[in-house]
């Protein structure tokens, strides 16, 4: 296997609760919400988004790491959620989204990565997915997406550079099983998706979070306190996707281990003053942190903890492009409510 791996032939170009050791914090007031009106709430950042994304000209690239692959990640998502706040221009923002996704996903080109690594750049196509419920796509543009993704599976699964991207120890192995979770569920793939649990049930957890809560692996890199966020929504994203009404993955906890709540709730303490973060500060944007992270909100929810949703109202928008790749949850609403029936 050379260092140059290449996705998809020839489809597109880019395409909570008490915790071991948990500190005390407080954000302020008396908060009791725990199910955050997420469409209330971020409605004018959402249509501002959407209203962006509807003027800009889609502009596939074989780099991840480009302007144009962010603002992709960012458009489809934004039009999504504005369909379930603005249904009157529903038709509008699907055909904009369909003729993104179009440009993206067609059969013009392919994608490239130089090493697994770069597979955590692509993160942010899970919620691409997701976000194909909420859209009025037309139907051969909806076929080839999913071509698409169903190729990109296929190569997250089965090739030999992914699995080490799989196997790593820290936000890299989150980001595998997100995308994993998020195209199966998209592809109708349970299959696949009950593997995705049965992963994170029984490996995920044991190996990137430690006896306190903390992530180790994303603990030795430069930027320790911004990945272990991306670690924390990235798991959470799973926890949304691999939940069923039989089973939260949001309450799976090791025996000799935690699990994601007490992950959420020793993080939470830094979020709310990050100026108290025990470990060494980050390279870059560390004055910049925490942002208001997605995993507040659907921790909020999960955990009926509504600490985590008033903070997650306290904190400010990430609008960073640095930041917001680290980010790969933008639209918390598309992760917390059902797609809008249309007549």
């Amino acid at each position: 296997m050379t260092r140059r791996a290449m996705i998809a032939g020839g489809c597109a170009a880019a395409l909570a609760g008490g915790g071991r050791g948990a500190a005390q914090f407080a954000v302020g007031g008396t908060a009791t919400v725990t199910r955050l009106d997420l469409a209330k709430i971020d409605r004018e950042r959402i249509l501002a988004a959407a209203a962006t994304a509807l003027t800009r000209a889609p502009a596939p690239t074989t780099d991840p790491a480009s302007e144009a692959f962010l603002q992709m990640t960012l458009d489809v998502p934004a039009l999504a959620a504005a369909t379930q706040i603005d249904a009157a221009n529903d038709e509008k923002y699907g055909a904009k989204a369909s003729a993104t996704l179009a440009a993206w996903f067609g059969k013009s080109a392919k994608l490239e990565i130089s090493g697994w690594e770069d597979l955590l750049a692509f993160a942010a196509l899970a919620e691409v997915a997701a976000s194909l419920a909420f859209l009025t796509i037309d139907p051969s543009v909806l076929e080839t997406a999913k071509a698409w993704f169903k190729q990109y599976l296929a190569f997250l699964t089965g090739n030999e550079e992914a699995g080490l991207a799989r196997d790593a120890k820290d936000r890299n192995g989150s980001s595998w099983l997100l995308q994993v979770a998020a195209f199966s569920k998209l592809l109708g793939d349970d299959a696949e998706l009950e593997r995705a649990r049965v992963r994170y049930r029984h490996a995920e957890l044991r190996a990137e979070i430690n006896a306190d809560g903390f992530f180790p692996g994303d603990l030795k890199s430069a930027n320790p306190f911004r990945n272990s966020l991306m670690n924390l929504d990235l798991l959470a994203g799973v926890c949304v996707l691999g939940s069923t009404r039989f089973e939260s993955l949001w309450d799976v906890e090791l025996q000799d281990g935690p699990g994601m709540r007490a992950a959420v709730a020793r993080h939470v303490p830094y979020m709310a003053r990050p100026e108290t973060w025990p470990y060494l500060a980050d390279a870059t944007h560390f004055a910049e942190l925490p942002g208001r992270r997605p995993v507040l909100a659907l921790a909020a929810r999960a955990y009926a903890q509504p600490e985590y949703a008033a903070l997650f109202l306290k904190l400010k928008e990430v609008t960073d492009p640095e930041l917001l790749r680290s980010m790969p949850i933008r639209q918390p609403l598309l992760w917390t409510a059902a797609p809008r029936r249309r007549s």
